[in-house]
């Protein structure tokens, strides 16, 4: 299965850069290139993506607003590109509805396992990735205060979506639960039917905002 991108960054030497990373990978296809957000809302619905590279700092609507708006209206999966780790506009961008992050400067065969990555819905980055993402955005108390209630979920799913919010990988939640990795994907599967999430992002998201985690949580990493 191909898997379309979609290019959104508003500097034409790093477009071009990004395509012809893209271009190397037989599973891979650039299906369009936008150097606005307002251009790259306009293309969603036309080339339709699975993945999009986002850049946040574009003129006219930014990153932050297109990626709002497709995720509110397509199936498509951001993956923002940024120039500084963790920075505010990522924050901005996940509480959007993005799948993920990368720094532009990250190498090449990176930035193609992310695209597959975020493409199949399980996993932000990798769980080192994730596991950083979430110290900081616990860190911050307008994003972990309950505002969602979740709805009826089994005990174990329970114990599933707390390691989701670890960072741990299907493979570690087995572990960790002493279950297969396949019965790990089927529980995080469920959970993202149940909860209405689009991937593993917004899982962590509501673990937090539902208040089943804590800034003050124990969590074993």
């Amino acid at each position: 299965m191909t898997i379309r991108v979609l290019i959104a960054e508003d500097q034409a030497l790093v477009r071009a850069g990004l395509k012809g990373i893209v271009g190397t990978a037989p599973d891979l296809q650039v299906v369009g290139e936008a150097s606005t957000g307002s251009a790259a809302v306009e293309l969603v619905a036309g080339v339709r993506p699975d993945v999009i590279l986002m850049d946040i700092r574009m003129p006219g609507m930014d990153g932050l607003e297109a990626t709002r708006i497709i995720t509110a209206s397509s199936s498509a999966r951001v993956l923002v590109l940024t120039t500084f780790d963790l920075d505010e506009y990522v924050y901005a961008a996940l509480r959007g509805g993005a799948s993920g992050f990368l720094l532009k400067d990250c190498p090449p065969a990176e930035l193609l396992t992310a695209i597959r990555v975020i493409a199949t819905g399980e996993a932000l980055l990798g769980p080192s990735i994730t596991r950083r993402l979430i110290d900081e955005f616990v860190a911050r108390p307008t994003d972990v205060r309950p505002t969602v209630h979740l709805p009826t979920i089994t005990e174990r799913e329970r114990e599933v979506l707390l390691l989701v919010a670890e960072g741990l990988s299907n493979a570690e939640i087995a572990q960790r639960l002493y279950i297969e990795p396949g019965t790990a994907k089927t529980h995080v599967a469920h959970l993202l039917t149940k909860l209405n999430a689009r991937d593993r992002v917004q899982l962590v998201i509501l673990a937090f905002r539902s208040g089943l985690v804590s800034p003050g949580s124990k969590r074993s990493v």
